[in-house]
């Protein structure tokens, strides 16, 4: 049996601001910084076995590997199927806005120039097989949290509600068994 990790990506401007990222490339704080040293730290203090890193190329997710990377020594490599999804005209917006929340319930729908959940799903799921084919490598994905949402989607059972309302804290560390 296999199993993979998953880190939401260290805090940025907009989240703090409670602002919807997406695909927009936003840089982490200092504390962002700061979280993705102790998300690596903690890893080595729990002897967490990782072989390969991949992470989103937008900043927020690739500094926040590099970091993990220099303090575990493990590898990392770009993966562009990471991308966090591009939410068209709600990003930069409240995440927290009534119209949004309904939004995400609509996987179709590629929110004026945006990408559906549907199309989402197939890159991440997509990613996730190829990844899960490869039981002698033990990955650590470092992502977003729309991507997180996709990746729970792949190993449990979830309503649309469910799906709608997931979410990983800023360096959350997730494991994966498959």
């Amino acid at each position: 049996m296999g199993h993979l990790y998953f880190v939401r990506h260290g805090e940025t401007v907009w989240n703090v601001e409670n602002k919807i990222c997406g695909a927009t490339d936003i840089a982490l704080t200092d504390r962002g910084h700061e979280q993705a040293i102790a998300t690596g730290e903690e890893l080595v203090r729990q002897g967490v076995h990782i072989d390969k890193i991949l992470y989103s190329p937008l900043i927020r997710a690739a500094e926040t590997a590099r970091h993990i990377s220099e303090i575990t020594g493990v590898p990392r490599q770009a993966e562009p199927r990471l991308t966090e999804q591009c939410f068209g005209k709600w990003e930069s917006t409240p995440r927290d806005g009534a119209d949004f929340r309904e939004a995400k319930k609509q996987f179709v729908e590629r929110h004026e120039g945006g990408e559906s959940m549907l199309h989402l799903a197939q890159r991440i799921y997509n990613l996730l097989d190829d990844v899960c084919a490869d039981t002698d490598t033990v990955y650590l994905l470092v992502a977003h949290n729309g991507i997180a949402r996709v990746v729970h989607s792949y190993f449990y059972e979830m309503t649309n509600e469910e799906y709608a309302g997931f979410g990983i804290k800023n360096c959350e560390i997730r494991r994966y068994d498959f």
